[in-house]
């Protein structure tokens, strides 16, 4: 598994204290999780539109006209 460090505002880093203590989450890691996680199931359709287009966007710009 991979590690990141992460810099929040005080009053997130607070609310996420509050849902561990409060027995929501086992710890601080697992609220990242899965704020990750839904963050991705809800905008994966959204992401991979906008990924493709980029790509069709720099292959429309690399392609050469047809010589004739």
């Amino acid at each position: 598994m991979k590690t990141i460090k992460v810099d929040l505002p005080e009053k997130l880093a607070l609310e996420m204290e509050s849902y561990v203590k409060g027995g929501w989450f086992s710890d601080e890691a697992e609220v990242m999780r899965v704020a990750f996680q839904e963050f991705i199931r809800h905008h994966r359709l959204e992401l991979m539109e906008k990924f493709m287009q980029e790509d069709i966007e720099w292959a429309l710009k690399i392609k050469k006209p047809s010589q004739k």
